[in-house]
C-alpha cells in the first residue's frame, strides 16, 4: 500500500470514528430525538437484549474508563458508565431502543484481576441481576504477573474465571452472558515480553466462552485488522487503555455481538 493510501485509509477510519462518536454521544445527551430509535416490536429487541432489560458490564480499567463512583447506583448515566466502549455501546442501545426501559450498569474496577471480580460479584454482579452480563477481564491477570506484582498464571486465571462463570450460571441462570477478549497493541507498555505468553490469557477466554456457550467478541482479531488502517498508537496510545477511536471500535463490535446472540 502506498504512503498516500495509507494516509487515506487512516483519514477515512479517523473521520467514520469521529463522526460515529459524536453522534452517539450527542444522541445519548439527549441532543437528537429519540424519534430516530428503533420500533419494539414485543418485548424481543434482537439477539441477547430484551426491553426492560438490565445491562451490566464489568471488568478492569478498559471497562471502567473513569466511571463516577456517585453515580454507580444509579443506570444510564453517562458518569456512572465512564467514557469508554461501556458508555458507547451503552448509549447507542438507549438511542436504538429508547422505549425499552433498558437499565444500563458499569462496574468496572481499573487494576481488577479475576480473583478480584470474585471478592466483589455478590454486591456488584449477582445483587444487581442482569440480564445481560458482558466481562472483559485478563490483561492485568497478565501484566501484574510480568512486573512481579502477582503470583499468576494462565492456568489461575482459566481456573478463577471458570469458577467465577459457574457461580453466575447457578446464582444467575437466565442471564445471558457475553465473554470479551483480552487484547494488547504493541506499543506503549507493550513489548515483545508479552508475547507469546499473553495469548494463552487469550485462548483461555475463547475456551471458556465456548464451555459456556457464551458470545465472545474477538477483540484482538478486531484490533489487529484495525491496524491495516491506523497504527498501534491510534488506537491504544499505551497498548492496552483504547483511545476514543479504539472504544468506539469496540463498542461497535460489542453491539454486533449483543444483536448477533449466540
Amino acid at each position: 500500500m502506498s504512503e498516500d493510501s495509507t494516509s487515506n485509509s487512516f483519514n477515512q477510519v479517523t473521520r467514520r470514528s469521529f463522526l460515529k462518536t459524536s453522534t452517539i454521544t450527542l444522541a445519548a445527551g439527549g441532543l437528537i430525538s429519540s424519534s430516530y430509535g428503533k420500533q419494539v416490536k414485543g418485548s424481543k429487541l434482537g439477539g441477547l437484549l430484551a426491553a426492560n432489560d438490565v445491562v451490566l458490564f464489568q471488568g478492569d480499567s478498559i471497562t471502567d474508563a473513569g466511571r463516577s463512583r456517585e453515580t454507580a447506583s444509579k443506570p444510564n448515566l453517562q458518569a456512572g458508565l465512564g467514557s469508554g466502549y461501556a458508555w458507547l455501546a451503552g448509549a447507542e442501545l438507549l438511542v436504538d431502543y429508547p422505549d425499552a426501559n433498558l437499565s444500563i450498569y458499569n462496574r468496572g474496577i481499573s487494576g481488577n484481576k479475576v480473583h478480584q471480580l470474585a471478592e466483589r460479584w455478590q454486591v456488584e454482579c449477582l445483587d444487581i441481576k442482569p440480564n445481560v452480563l458482558s466481562i472483559l477481564i485478563g490483561v492485568n491477570d497478565f501484566w501484574h504477573a510480568l512486573n512481579g506484582n502477582y503470583k499468576g498464571t494462565v492456568e489461575i486465571y482459566e481456573k478463577d474465571y471458570r469458577e467465577l462463570l459457574k457461580r453466575t450460571s447457578k446464582a444467575l441462570p437466565k442471564t445471558k452472558i457475553i465473554i470479551c477478549e483480552p487484547f494488547v497493541l504493541r506499543c506503549g507498555a507493550v513489548n515483545d515480553k508479552w508475547f507469546l505468553e499473553f495469548d494463552k490469557y487469550r485462548a483461555a477466554s475463547k475456551k471458556l466462552a465456548d464451555e459456556f456457550k457464551a458470545p465472545f467478541v474477538p477483540f484482538q482479531t478486531i484490533f489487529d485488522r484495525a491496524l491495516n488502517y491506523a497504527p498501534p498508537a491510534h488506537w491504544a496510545g499505551d497498548g492496552v487503555y483504547p483511545s476514543s477511536s479504539g472504544a468506539s471500535l469496540m463498542a461497535h463490535h460489542w453491539l454486533q455481538a449483543a444483536a448477533g446472540g449466540r
